[in-house]
């Protein structure tokens, strides 16, 4: 498989946010236009990376699938709407979403405290918590989060974790869309000395190149967060719809099953992991 693995732009605080838009009336859904466009066109605008293994990239027939895709795919079906993806990077997706160019984002998404100002999430479709990817050989002289001052940290610019890194006082390392094997090989031949991001997305991306000789730290784990499908504030009636779907999908299994095929575990339920540090981030 070809996938790309961008880094993906998480939420790494803990927000009450998800509430927020969990009851409207009839009279909301009147003067909501952007559900009136939906409703009227039978269409959903997801934007999407198609670069962030396993949440949404192209496989070998350079077919767009992922998770967030696939269960997107799955609430547009129960909401008897087409779903029509469009690929941005990541600080092209929060743009789209915003000049109205598509209605939600589908790319492990979470919120942080200022963006919270303009958007708001789905119920969760994820739980996750980050880590650190480094060297086999010598865990890159890293042991614990004060050891990232002066290392080299490979990211995407702009995300929570390079802004994790530069408090910690790395060098950041900057990428856009780069493919998973440079990424970790750069860490394995001394370019970079880590990446932080998603401990799932973590994972999935060693187990595809297995004789690339990186890691995740163990132990060394921060952030509990979640991800859902991020869209704008104004947006109440969509949300109210997508939230009251994914209700079902989770009922009934769909939602924990789609999780399994594509990360082996149940990402729908918070993990049992230790997270030993919460990093404040702000944009």
């Amino acid at each position: 498989m070809k996938a790309k693995w961008g880094l993906a732009l998480l939420a790494l605080t803990t927000l009450g946010v998800l509430s927020a838009c969990s009851s409207q009336n009839d009279s909301s859904s009147s003067s909501d236009k952007n559900w009136d466009a939906i409703e009227k066109n039978k269409t959903l605008t997801v934007a999407t990376s198609g670069t962030l293994y396993p949440a949404s990239y192209h496989n070998d027939n350079n077919e767009l699938v992922g998770y967030d895709i696939d269960v997107i795919k799955e609430v547009a079906k129960r909401m008897d709407l087409k779903p029509e993806f469009k690929e941005y990077n990541v600080d092209g997706t929060l743009a789209a979403v915003q000049n109205g160019s598509a209605d939600l984002i589908a790319n492990d998404m979470g919120v942080n405290k200022e963006r919270e100002k303009q958007f708001t999430l789905s119920t969760p479709i994820k739980y996750s918590f980050g880590s650190m990817i480094v060297r086999k050989s010598d865990d890159s002289g890293i042991k614990d989060f004060d050891d990232l001052k002066g290392k080299k940290a490979a990211g995407e610019a702009t995300t929570n974790y390079m802004k994790i890194a530069e408090q910690m006082g790395a060098t950041l390392v900057n990428y856009d869309n780069a493919t998973n094997d440079q990424y970790l090989t750069d860490v394995a031949n001394g370019r970079t000395d880590v990446i932080l991001n998603d401990y799932y997305l973590q994972k999935m991306a060693i187990a595809a190149m297995p004789d690339v000789p990186v890691k995740i730290l163990p132990g060394v784990y921060f952030n509990l967060d979640s991800s859902g499908f991020l869209m704008k504030k104004e947006s109440t009636t969509l949300i109210q719809h997508i939230n009251d779907t994914l209700a079902e999908m989770k009922k009934d299994g769909t939602l924990q099953k789609i999780s399994n095929n594509y990360y082996n575990a149940d990402i729908t339920e918070k993990p049992t992991e230790t997270i030993t540090k919460t990093f404040e981030v702000n944009d």
